[in-house]
């Protein structure tokens, strides 16, 4: 099953920075390991979107739709967030318009020109050609997922 075309538009929203909802937040870390001292449950505030947001006015969330980034840890249903002020690199996880449609992939630059790359086996590289209508849109700069 080699899917080499983008079949469905991914869902595009802007974070909400006027929202003033502050969440508790411990920035002392929690230990994935043993146990540590709470330190007095040392608790701050944090407004998720600002802290996502580097560039609030280039920063958007997208939902994905499908499986090709799995192995890269996105999942269908996850929300991305993008950030359009970055400039794209090699190996970098990107938004890209190609061919009339969205879609996440990983950038590869090489010799032989550009490939948007899936993280999954059942999908086939797309190689990115003159004739192409192509575009990166944002770079991925965080994956929020339910668990």
């Amino acid at each position: 099953m080699l899917d080499k075309t983008p079949k469905k538009t991914l869902e595009f929203f802007r974070p909400e920075n006027e929202s003033g909802l502050l969440i508790p937040y411990f920035d002392q870390g929690v230990s994935a390991g043993f146990p540590s001292p709470a330190l007095d449950f040392m608790e701050e505030k944090i407004d998720l979107n600002k802290a996502l947001s580097e560039n609030p006015l280039a920063t958007f969330f997208i939902k994905v739709e499908g499986h090709s980034m799995i192995d890269a840890g996105i999942n269908d249903k996850d929300v991305l967030v993008v950030d359009r002020s970055l400039e794209p690199e090699n190996n970098k996880i990107a938004i890209c318009f190609i061919e009339g449609g969205f879609t996440v992939k990983r950038i590869n630059v090489e010799k032989g020109g550009l490939w948007l790359m899936p993280e999954n086996p059942n999908y086939a590289p797309i190689k990115v050609t003159e004739e192409n209508q192509f575009m990166i849109w944002g770079i991925v700069t965080y994956v929020i997922k339910k668990i």
